[in-house]
């Protein structure tokens, strides 16, 4: 061969976002929508992705961070594709800067501005945690995962893909350098 070119790929086992700053809280289930809110208004975002387990429950959160003036969207399956679109839209072009979720948008989907992930139920598998926390940090940007945790079941699922990605999880620390998930 003339000029042979070797590519090396990263071992699938191994959580490989380089830029992303992962977190979890540790709380109850009752004070998840006050620690959220006080999240959104502490951290400089460009835009945000929530995710939830469940139609109901995004229809809920959705409506709930409305009625105290976060300017939120839902999307999930059951949504008529026309308003699916029309929101995939929105986001995209950052005419909306956050969006709780189902897992529908967990994979496949590349929103650029997206520096923050909040994991407002744990997911049900490391799988899925990846793919949800992969939404931010990507292309060499960086970006800032918040997860939060509130049943033995969500410690379990965090350790889980600790030690399958080969990655340090931390508790969420007061204060975040901004620096660390803003910018490229």
């Amino acid at each position: 061969m003339c000029q042979p070119k070797e590519i090396l790929v990263d071992d699938e086992s191994k959580l490989t976002l380089r830029g992303l700053q992962q977190y979890y809280v540790k709380l109850e289930e009752r004070e998840k929508n006050r620690k959220l809110a006080d999240l959104l208004d502490a951290l400089e975002f460009n835009q945000v992705m929530i995710f939830v387990n469940g139609v109901r429950r995004c229809r809920e959160l959705d409506k709930l961070l409305q009625e105290n003036n976060f300017p939120s969207m839902g999307m999930f399956g059951r949504l008529p594709q026309k308003t699916r679109n029309e929101r995939y839209e929105q986001f995209k072009s950052g005419a909306k800067r956050l969006l709780v979720a189902t897992d529908i948008y967990a994979r496949g989907v590349d929103f650029p501005r997206v520096n923050i992930v909040i994991n407002y139920d744990m997911p049900k598998d490391d799988d899925t945690y990846l793919h949800r926390v992969g939404r931010s940090g990507r292309f060499g940007t960086k970006g800032l995962t918040i997860t939060f945790v509130s049943s033995q079941e969500d410690v379990k699922i965090l350790e889980t893909v600790q030690s399958r990605f080969e990655v340090k999880v931390d508790e969420l620390p007061e204060e975040i350098d901004v620096s660390t998930y803003m910018g490229s």
